[in-house]
């Protein structure tokens, strides 16, 4: 069953190679979705897909890629939208 997260990553992970490196992860693991900057220096990703592809997701989000600093990764169900096409940067 397709479910959707909302996932905040705080630390220095804002840059276009953490999300490049987070839209290859969700590509790998057949999610679709987005991921962007957020004004407080986080950055915010929506992932729609099946609960164990999610739950990589988060995992690998709390390692981040490499030069990565994460200091934390808050997610919760995401009750939007569930209509993406693929996994887009914003």
């Amino acid at each position: 069953m397709k479910q959707a997260l909302h996932i905040v990553v705080q630390g220095r992970v804002q840059g276009v190679y953490f999300r490049a490196n987070t839209r290859k992860q969700a590509i790998r693991l057949g999610l679709t979705g987005m991921v962007r900057n957020l004004p407080d220096n986080s950055v915010e990703i929506i992932a729609c897909g099946n609960q164990q592809a999610l739950q990589q997701l988060v995992t690998w989000c709390h390692k981040g890629p490499l030069l990565a600093k994460v200091s934390a990764v808050i997610s919760q169900p995401y009750a939007g939208d569930e209509g993406f096409e693929s996994f887009e940067i914003l």
